[in-house]
């Protein structure tokens, strides 16, 4: 039976641990703030390419020429990149781990092609490095990354797909829904695919629309790559703030049984004593 001075130390140490998982889920609120302002802020420009994009490709929907732009060109995946973006830190719950378990997933789907990696964030660079995966690329530190170090990764796999290297590019990440949710999402970006257009808007070109075409899409797989970073960053915050808010009320439970236990033993002690001493008297008597 651990004695008061154990059950003492116990005590201090859960609490201690309760005001980092505290302050941890404090900074994590604050961060959230910001990572929904920038996924915010990008919508209305997310909304307007996609919107311009689709009525650019219906203006060329006949043209044969532009069928032809390599980055519209569809090839059997037997050459599949797969990029995975996790988070550089722990403590988020099962953010990481539904992450990897789904990259997993993704290439037993896929036992006839080889699958290559490229992981954004240190916790899947990490658990496929032990395990000896092709991982072609590696970027950690990108939570907080300018649209150009984005886009120079989103630059690179259009120069692989371009180049014939991989027949398929394709996005895993968390989107985020809710400070409670996020929603595990894996995208095709390459071949790319423009949105439909609900009601075709007919533009008058100053260049032919084939050439529109062929500049607005790697903009629009860069910015695939940009909103997958920025969703990916806000839903971290928040599965790590409701993680640290459960870790904080499993603390303050975890006191609370100590303590009882504690005035328990305490209470068992002095009892002890008391009858001792009672008996120590009567048997002078």
């Amino acid at each position: 039976m651990p004695s008061l001075i154990d059950i003492r130390r116990r005590i201090r140490s859960v609490k201690n641990t309760q005001q980092i998982t505290k302050a941890l889920k404090m900074v994590s609120a604050a961060k959230l703030r910001r990572a929904q302002d920038r996924v915010v802020a990008a919508r209305p420009y997310v909304a307007l390419l996609n919107k311009v994009l689709a009525n650019v490709a219906a203006a060329v929907a006949g043209d044969e020429g532009a069928s032809e732009n390599p980055l519209l060109a569809r090839r059997p995946e037997g050459r599949v990149l797969l990029v995975l973006v996790t988070s550089d830190t722990g403590k988020a719950g099962a953010f990481n781990t539904n992450l990897i378990k789904a990259a997993q997933r993704f290439m037993a789907e896929r036992p006839d092609a080889a699958v290559t990696l490229e992981t954004i964030g240190r916790k899947g660079r990490d658990f496929f490095r032990k395990r000896g995966a092709g991982i072609s690329g590696e970027y950690t530190g990108m939570a907080k990354a300018p649209y150009a170090d984005i886009a120079a990764i989103a630059r690179k796999a259009m120069e692989t797909f371009r180049a014939g290297e991989t027949d398929a590019v394709y996005l895993l990440f968390n989107g985020f829904k809710s400070v409670m949710a996020q929603t595990l999402t894996i995208a095709r970006v390459l071949p790319a695919e423009a949105p439909a257009s609900a009601e075709p808007i007919d533009y008058i070109f100053d260049q032919p629309p084939a050439v529109i075409l062929s500049d607005l899409l790697p903009k629009y797989v860069e910015m695939a790559f940009y909103r997958a970073l920025l969703e990916s960053t806000a839903a971290e915050h928040g599965a790590r703030m409701t993680a640290m808010d459960a870790a904080s009320s499993n603390a303050a439970e975890m006191i609370d049984n100590l303590t009882l236990h504690m005035n328990r033993v305490r209470q068992a002690s002095i009892t002890k004593e008391i009858i001792e001493v009672v008996s120590g008297a009567a048997g002078a008597e």
